[in-house]
């Protein structure tokens, strides 16, 4: 503060001089002088002042250099979601701390003025959209705290947060779990309180029907506190409708009932489709005769027959995968549904037009392949997804004019657990292979939505999922892939 405002003075005194005149009045010339001593003082307490401001600059460095000692892969670190919600809170923190003691600098105006005003800190929504996607991993993938924590746990802070982001989306047996973990891991350095978290766990376990456990943590903070009438209360009304209930589910165990889409994303897939696709093939094509793939054709399989998706493999080099992830990454910004930005898809992308020699080479391919018309198609559209990235089922065409009559999508890296693109109607999982495509048709060639062709993307559990996709349109393929009159095709 001393430093601020010693910093005003001297620019306000320097300010307010430049356009002040002093030769038509020698009282002005002397006054001067007094304005030299005051000003000498005040410079004197500012190097003071700087002095310790550049201590504790220095102080503040040292903290933080051990962390970064040691050289680390980012892309290899955030492969764990823990891991990366710890790193998202850590760099927050820090990056706070770090631009508090720039900000004290007299020479901020100058020298970091520009970086401070374009740094993007991590906000606490940031935080909160972490912790919703583990919730969510734990949701699909059906795991505790401990199992989610496999390769590094939290401290009992970052499990409270991630508890009470839980609770405020009225998942309460998760919310109730990762408090539980947050009591059993408290230190005297946790800044989280017992009193706190034995008032989430009995809310948590009250709003999730398990009254029995409610009164029972809610008698742990009365006995904190006996004299707390509010928590009397509380524990009146639970014991109340304890008597009044019928049933009370366990919160200590998660539910096993899960949709396909969940299941799928499991890799619990059913039996007799994989004695399905086993049954399908697999060959060299050219595209339907396309000159540029004569002597060059492509590695087609054929992950299902109906709707039919063929997967086409090495269809892209690592080199333009890198190139294409270089382009997009300063691009990159939150991914949109058609009803906004949801939470339904938890990415970032960026359609690429096709200024640069990769990304038209790649549509090219993409053509070739397909021996679809681009007159018509988006820009290719690059993806990266977050902690759980995901993108809930859904259709990319609409029963509406020159809609989206294909996908084609390609896999910019391997998913170790997690990513795969599945659809739930026919029961497939298709798992992401770095440098292959899978391509579908989503009309039929009446023109209508194939329903079987609704899919999603399931939220990545350990890895760094990156993908581009286009979406073909309709108008441009009359003769191509002509239409049909048939209600059935």
């Amino acid at each position: 503060m001393a430093i601020k405002e010693l910093t005003f003075v001297v620019c306000f005194w320097i300010v307010c001089s430049a356009g002040h005149e002093f030769f038509s009045s020698t009282d002005q010339t002397a006054q001067l002088v007094e304005k030299k001593k005051y000003l000498l003082m005040s410079f004197s307490q500012y190097i003071d002042a700087e002095e310790k401001n550049v201590e504790a600059m220095k102080s503040a460095f040292q903290n933080l250099l051990p962390l970064y000692s040691d050289p680390v892969d980012p892309e290899e670190f955030t492969r764990d979601p823990v891991a990366a919600y710890k790193l998202l809170r850590q760099l927050r923190n820090e990056l706070i701390y770090i631009v508090k003691h720039i900000r004290l600098s007299f020479y901020q105006c100058n020298e970091y003025q520009y970086e401070l005003e374009f740094l993007e800190i991590p906000q606490p929504e940031d935080l909160n959209g972490a912790a919703s996607g583990l919730i969510r991993l734990q949701e699909i993938y059906k795991l505790y705290p401990e199992n989610i924590m496999m390769e590094m746990s939290l401290s009992a802070d970052e499990a409270y947060h991630v508890g009470l982001v839980a609770y405020y989306e009225d998942k309460f047996q998760h919310a109730f779990l990762w408090f539980l973990y947050s009591l059993n891991t408290l230190t005297e350095y946790s800044t989280t309180n017992k009193k706190d978290l034995l008032h989430y766990l009995s809310f948590s376990a009250y709003r999730f029907g398990s009254q029995p456990v409610a009164i029972y943590f809610c008698q742990q903070l009365l006995n904190l506190d006996p004299t707390n009438d509010e928590v009397k209360v509380q524990l009146s009304l639970y014991r109340r409708h304890h008597f009044m209930r019928t049933s009370n589910p366990d919160i200590f165990t998660l539910n096993t009932e899960s949709s396909k889409y969940e299941t799928l994303c499991r890799g619990e897939v059913d039996e007799r489709t994989s004695r399905r696709q086993m049954a399908l093939s697999c060959r060299y094509s050219t595209g339907g005769g396309n000159p540029r793939l004569m002597y060059a054709p492509v590695k087609e399989e054929v992950e299902w027959d109906e709707p039919r998706i063929i997967r086409y493999h090495d269809i892209i080099s690592d080199r333009e995968i890198e190139i294409l992830k270089n382009i997009s990454r300063p691009l990159l910004s939150r991914s949109v549904t058609k009803g906004g930005i949801s939470k339904n898809r938890t990415s970032q992308s960026v359609f690429l037009e096709e200024g640069n020699t990769v990304v038209a080479r790649v549509n090219q391919r993409i053509a070739n392949i397909t021996g679809l018309s681009m007159e018509s198609a988006e820009h290719l559209q690059v993806q990266n997804y977050g902690i759980g990235g995901r993108y809930e089922p859904h259709y990319d065409a609409e029963d509406n004019e020159n809609e989206r009559i294909a996908t084609f999508l390609i896999y910019m890296s391997d998913v170790e657990i997690g990513g795969a693109t599945v659809f739930p109607k026919v029961g497939v999982a298709l798992k992401p292979k770095m440098g292959s495509a899978v391509f579908w048709y989503n009309l039929h060639k009446n023109g209508k939505v194939d329903l079987n062709t609704e899919h999603a993307g399931c939220p990545v559990l350990r890895g760094n999922k990156w993908v581009a996709n286009k979406w073909i349109h309709e108008f441009g393929q009359e003769f191509r892939r002509p239409c049909s009159l048939s209600y059935w095709e």
